[in-house]
């Protein structure tokens, strides 16, 4: 695969996560309104999980 045809599926990529992302926004701003503490505590859970995914990255990325 040449390198444009990569570059042209990382853009189509990046285009669909955006939408995505505005699209977990509008639950995340949805959810604080009806169930704010609910909402929080499953905030502070992926919080936990994404610090644990990125401590996990930066040992890939030291021993690349």
């Amino acid at each position: 695969m040449t390198m444009k045809k990569k570059e042209n599926i990382i853009d189509k990529i990046e285009k669909i996560r955006s939408k995505n992302n505005a699209n977990w926004m509008d639950l995340l701003r949805l959810s604080f309104k009806k169930a704010p503490n609910e909402t929080a505590r499953i905030m502070s859970k992926i919080y936990q999980h994404d610090a644990k995914i990125s401590k996990l990255v930066q040992k890939l990325i030291k021993n690349k």
